[in-house]
């Protein structure tokens, strides 16, 4: 029979363990001075106890994670090649944006491994193309109207044209294309919360369920979501976004799979002592696995500044495999399933998301919402909250608002230009605009490079 060590040990409940916590504070106030508020407004107790944890029945990923690397396609000859390097140097799969139609032959000529497709545009023709050339490939083609319309302002071409060319694609499919996508990486890149990222793509996700219903049925949708710095809230958002599908799915009583896709977040980059951005985006993919996500593609620690790069893309491909290979993250799929704290977020953020999203229908829906500007109101006021706790220093980017380097010169650096460009143009709506914490920073910063 087998000893085990802590048998003994009496148990301790967790009204034992505050009141030693109490008696050690020596009169200091318990709730001032050890709980703390996130942005959420979730609790963050200094303990957690299994009399407490509030375990939700999370359907487990099993297959290990998908490395993908993403090229933008001018020369379709020249991306071919670089795809294909990167396929041979670890990456499982490659995601391919485009503005306009190319020449899908010349694109994916011996290409292997899963394929995305992001695509900027809407071309009916020219999506029935790409469809019926790789009908015998598994590709994600992330079609996302309501996306578009948010990140934009407008649709590709208007709002009937752009849901009749989705029901269209859904049908075109076969069985390993997957057409769908929901981009909720645009919430969090715009300062979204994290309570609010999963109500944003749930509530996102069920127009196209109320609109294509049992077109969808058997079909996967690919979610696309930014992973921020804070590190067990992250694991725990993505948990409960996995957790609240297969709620909201069911609800309609369909077979639809989600298909989870993350990529760090762009919001905490930093111009300035950039190489702190590989320590960022090293701990967003470990968040990003642990947390289940099936295909991740890694942000370059250059990626604000410079056009892609070799050297940059490199770095950037292998965090996520030495993570995946050496750290054995492959075999850690359930690595947060049990631990009471991480068990508490995801129940907590599934509960508040859950409750905004039930308020968003109960007020007409997303798109509603989206067209009367309620939503990028609500994201505006959380962005505006995590900007002022950044500039109070509250929120902290080490390099930036935190121990700069004052010798840092990056005007002669700059190949892209890094901050939020604004193109006067006329739009349905007011479009959600993705903005880093550390801008106007970094611009008085490169202003004054330049006296």
């Amino acid at each position: 029979m087998k000893k085990f060590l802590f048998n003994e040990f009496d148990p301790v409940s967790a009204k034992q363990w505050k009141q030693k916590i109490q008696m050690d504070l020596k009169g200091a106030d318990y709730q001032k001075t050890l709980l703390t508020q996130t942005n959420e407004g979730i609790t963050i107790k200094p303990f957690y106890h299994k009399d407490e944890v509030k375990k939700l029945l999370i359907k487990e990923t099993n297959d290990p994670v998908k490395i993908c690397q993403d090229f933008f396609v001018s020369d379709e000859k020249k991306v071919n090649f670089l795809a294909k390097d990167a396929l041979q140097r670890g990456a499982d799969a490659v995601l391919f944006e485009a503005n306009e139609p190319f020449d899908i032959a010349t694109l994916l000529k011996s290409i292997s491994g899963n394929v995305h497709f992001k695509l900027n545009f809407n071309n009916a023709d020219f999506l029935r193309d790409l469809i019926n050339y790789t009908s015998n490939r598994t590709v994600f083609v992330e079609f996302d109207p309501i996306g578009n319309l948010a990140k934009t302002g407008n649709w590709f071409n208007n709002q009937n044209a752009d849901f009749t060319v989705g029901k269209s694609m859904l049908h075109w499919a076969s069985s390993t294309q997957h057409v769908l996508a929901i981009h909720a990486d645009l919430y969090q890149n715009a300062g979204a919360n994290g309570v609010q990222q999963i109500a944003y793509a749930l509530s996102h996700l069920n127009e196209y369920l109320h609109l294509y219903g049992a077109e969808l049925n058997k079909k996967i949708i690919e979610f696309k979501v930014a992973i921020g710095a804070n590190y067990f809230m992250e694991i725990a958002k993505l948990r409960a976004l996995r957790y609240l599908f297969d709620l909201v799915v069911k609800e309609y009583d369909l077979a639809v799979t989600m298909h989870l896709f993350a990529t760090p977040s762009l919001r905490n980059k930093t111009l300035y002592d950039y190489n702190v951005n590989m320590l960022r985006t090293t701990s967003e993919c470990m968040s990003a696995m642990l947390g289940g996500c099936h295909t991740l593609c890694n942000l370059s620690y250059d990626a604000l500044y410079h056009k892609k790069n070799e050297f940059g893309e490199r770095i950037a491909r292998n965090q996520p495999l030495i993570l995946k290979e050496e750290s054995f993250f492959k075999e850690a799929g359930k690595v947060a399933e049990g631990t009471y704290y991480i068990e508490n977020l995801t129940t907590e953020l599934a509960q508040k998301a859950l409750d905004l999203l039930k308020d968003i229908e109960r007020n007409g829906g997303f798109l509603k919402q989206l067209t009367d500007g309620t939503i990028q109101r609500k994201i505006k006021e959380s962005a505006q909250k995590e900007q002022q706790q950044f500039d109070h220093g509250e929120k902290v980017l080490v390099g930036s608002n935190r121990h700069p380097n004052k010798k840092d010169r990056m005007h002669e650096e700059l190949e892209l230009y890094p901050f939020v460009k604004v193109n006067k143009r006329s739009t349905k709506i007011v479009p959600i605009i993705p903005r880093r914490l550390s801008e106007s920073l970094e611009q008085e910063r490169l202003a004054k490079e330049k006296e």
